[in-house]
C-alpha cells in the first residue's frame, strides 16, 4: 500500500510538472483524460486497446493522436505523411525503446537489438545482427538449408493426403494455421540451431522423419514464441507506472516467466553444449566455419580472442531472432490463402503464374521469387489489409520535437498504426477490399514486399527497421509459392464461403484456415524431395 500511495504523489507530481511543461503548446488531439492518470483506466476497460485506440481515431477524424497515461504520452500516427516524419526524416530522434517489464523479461535484460533502448548495447547488437547473422555470405550459405524447410513443407502436406482416412494422394483437410506457423518455427530453428526439432528427453536419441508432425516441444515452443509477441507492447499497467510492475494487476508478469522459462528450457542446452564446443576448439587453437546463426554469435572473438558476446547476449538475440520471425509471414500466408479462396479468379491467376515462371516439372525455387510479381502483390495486400501487428513496435522521443505540426514531448511512445496505415480510404481505393492487382506495376519491374512510400508497413524503415528483409521476403515467398504450387486448395465439404471475420483480441483470423488440399505436380516431383 506505501508503494501506491508513493506511486500516486510521484504521479500528481509529475502530472503538475507536464501539464506546465506542455501550456501553450499544441499537442495532437485526443481524449482529455482524467486528472493525473489521464486515460490510465482504459488500459483496464477498453481490451484490445488496438481496437479501442482504432476507434477514437475515427472519432475524432484525426491522423495523429495523444493518449496520456500516467505521466506518459502515447502518440498514434495514422498517415503516411506522419509516418514519414517519425521513420525517415525524426528516425535519429525517435531511435530509442520503451523501458518495459515484457521487453526487459524476453531479451534477458535489453541485450538484443530490437528491444534495446538506443545506445552502445543496441549499436552493438545491430552491427552483430546486421554484419554477421543477416550477411549476403551468411544468407548466400544458409540457401540450402532454407531450400531443405521448403522440401519438408511440401512433404509433410503430402504425407497428410496419403495419410487421410480416404484414397491415397487424394483431398484432406489441412490446417494451414498450423502449417504455416510450424513451417517458420522449423525454418528459424533450423537457421539458428542447426536442426528443426528438439530432443525429447524422454525418447531415445533419433531424429524425426523429415514429413513428421510437430513434436510437443516443438509445439510448446511455437505456442511460446506467439504467446511472447502478444504481450509484447501489449500496454500492460506497468509499462507507465513501473513501480506497479509487482502488483501484476494484468497477470502480465506470470505469463512472461511462464514463456521464458519454456524458452530457457528449450534453448539453454543447445547453446550451452555449443559454447562449450567453440571454448574447447579455442583452446586447441582450432577453427571451423560457422554452420548455423547459434555459431557465429558464440564464435564472434574480440583482438585477444576472447568471446565478444556474453551468455545472455545469445539467449537474447538467439530468442529475438526467433519470435521476429514466426508471425508476419504466417500469418500473411493465411490471411492470403482465405481471401483467395472468396475468389477463385485470383487463386487461378496465381496458380497460372506459377505454372508459367515454373512449370510443373520441377519445385519452385528462391531464384524464381523475382519473377513471381503477381504472388509478390498477394502478399503485399494481405501486409496491407491484414498485419499481425495493429502498431509497429513503439519508439521514444529522445528530444522535444514535432510531427506533423504538433508538439511531442521528449519520453513520449510514439507508435505507427499498420492498421490505420494499410486502411487508410485517402490513401487506397476500397481500401477494405483484398485486390492484389493495385501493387502491380505498369512498367513490368519488379514487385518487392518492401513499401517505400509507407502507405502500409511490412519491414519498417529507419534506424530501426527490420534489417532481415531479404530473409523475411524469403521465407513468406516459399511458404506461399511451395503451398501454391504443389497442391489444388478448396473449400471443406458444406462451407460455402470462407469466413473472413477477425479474431476478437487481435487481428488473425478467428478461426485458423482449414483447407481441403490435393496433390497437383508429378508423383515424382513429391517422392525426389
Amino acid at each position: 500500500m506505501f508503494a501506491v500511495v508513493c506511486t500516486v504523489l510521484a504521479l500528481a507530481l509529475l502530472y503538475c510538472w507536464t501539464k506546465a511543461s506542455c501550456k501553450n503548446r499544441r499537442l495532437p488531439p485526443g481524449p482529455s483524460g482524467l486528472p493525473v492518470i489521464g486515460s490510465m483506466h482504459h488500459l483496464v476497460l477498453k481490451r484490445p486497446i488496438f481496437r479501442w485506440i482504432h476507434r477514437l481515431l475515427k472519432e475524432m477524424n484525426t491522423d495523429i493522436l495523444c493518449l496520456r497515461f500516467g505521466a506518459v504520452h502515447v502518440i498514434v500516427v495514422a498517415s503516411p505523411e506522419a509516418a514519414i516524419d517519425v521513420l525517415r526524416k525524426n528516425d535519429a530522434v525517435f531511435a530509442s525503446r520503451p523501458i518495459t517489464f515484457a521487453a526487459g523479461s524476453f531479451s534477458f535484460g535489453y541485450k538484443c537489438s530490437s528491444l534495446s533502448p538506443y545506445g552502445d548495447q543496441w549499436k552493438k547488437m545491430r552491427r552483430v545482427l546486421t554484419s554477421e547473422i543477416l550477411s549476403t555470405s551468411m544468407e548466400r550459405m544458409l540457401q540450402c538449408r532454407r531450400a531443405e524447410e521448403a522440401d519438408h513443407l511440401v512433404r509433410f502436406v503430402y504425407s497428410q493426403c496419403n495419410n487421410s482416412n480416404t484414397a491415397p494422394a487424394s483431398s484432406t483437410i489441412i490446417n494451414l494455421r498450423h502449417v504455416s506457423r510450424h513451417f517458420c518455427g522449423n525454418m528459424i530453428r533450423r537457421l539458428v540451431f542447426g536442426k528443426r526439432h528438439f530432443e525429447d528427453p524422454l525418447l531415445p536419441s533419433s531424429s524425426p522423419p523429415p514429413d513428421a508432425a510437430a513434436g510437443p516441444e516443438e509445439v510448446a515452443h511455437v505456442g511460446a514464441l506467439f504467446t511472447l509477441l502478444s504481450h509484447l507492447h501489449s500496454f500492460s499497467i506497468s509499462d507507465y507506472i513501473p513501480a506497479w510492475i509487482g502488483l501484476d494487476l494484468d497477470g502480465h508478469r506470470k505469463v512472461a516467466k511462464a514463456v521464458m522459462e519454456t524458452l530457457n528450457r528449450l534453448h539453454d542446452p543447445i547453446i550451452e553444449e555449443r559454447i562449450h564446443e567453440w571454448s574447447s576448439l579455442r583452446r586447441r587453437g582450432e577453427k571451423r566455419e560457422a554452420r548455423d546463426f547459434l555459431d557465429v554469435l558464440v564464435s564472434l572473438q574480440d583482438s585477444e580472442g576472447k568471446p565478444i558476446l556474453s551468455l545472455d547476449e545469445i539467449r537474447a538475440q538467439s530468442a529475438e531472432i526467433m519470435f521476429a520471425t514466426v508471425d508476419n509471414p504466417s500469418n500473411a500466408v493465411e490471411w492470403a490463402f482465405a481471401e483467395m479462396m472468396n475468389k477463385p479468379e485470383m487463386m487461378q491467376h496465381a496458380i497460372d503464374e506459377l505454372d508459367t515462371v515454373v512449370g510443373k516439372e520441377r519445385l519452385v525455387q528462391e531464384h524464381d521469387i523475382p519473377r513471381l510479381n503477381y504472388l509478390k502483390a498477394c502478399i503485399r495486400e494481405a501486409f496491407r489489409l491484414h498485419p499481425y501487428h495493429p502498431f509497429n513496435p513503439p519508439h521514444v522521443a529522445m528530444e522535444d520535437t514535432v510531427v506533423s505540426g504538433y508538439y511531442v514531448p521528449k519520453g513520449s511512445h510514439v507508435l505507427v498504426s499498420r492498421v490505420a496505415l494499410g486502411r487508410n480510404s485517402d490513401t487506397w481505393d476500397a481500401p477494405l477490399e483484398f485486390r492484389p492487382e493495385r501493387h502491380m506495376t505498369s512498367n513490368g519491374t519488379h514487385v518487392l514486399l518492401t513499401e517505400p512510400d509507407l502507405r502500409f508497413i511490412t519491414f519498417s524503415t529507419g534506424r530501426r527497421g527490420c534489417p532481415g528483409v531479404s530473409l523475411g521476403t524469403s521465407i513468406t515467398m516459399m511458404l506461399f509459392a511451395r503451398l501454391l504450387q504443389g497442391f489444388t486448395w478448396s473449400k471443406p465439404p458444406n462451407v460455402q464461403t470462407i469466413d473472413l471475420k477477425e479474431s476478437t483480441t487481435n487481428l488473425a483470423l478467428a478461426e485458423p484456415l482449414c483447407l481441403q488440399a490435393q496433390p497437383r505436380l508429378p508423383v515424382h516431383l513429391y517422392g525426389s524431395i
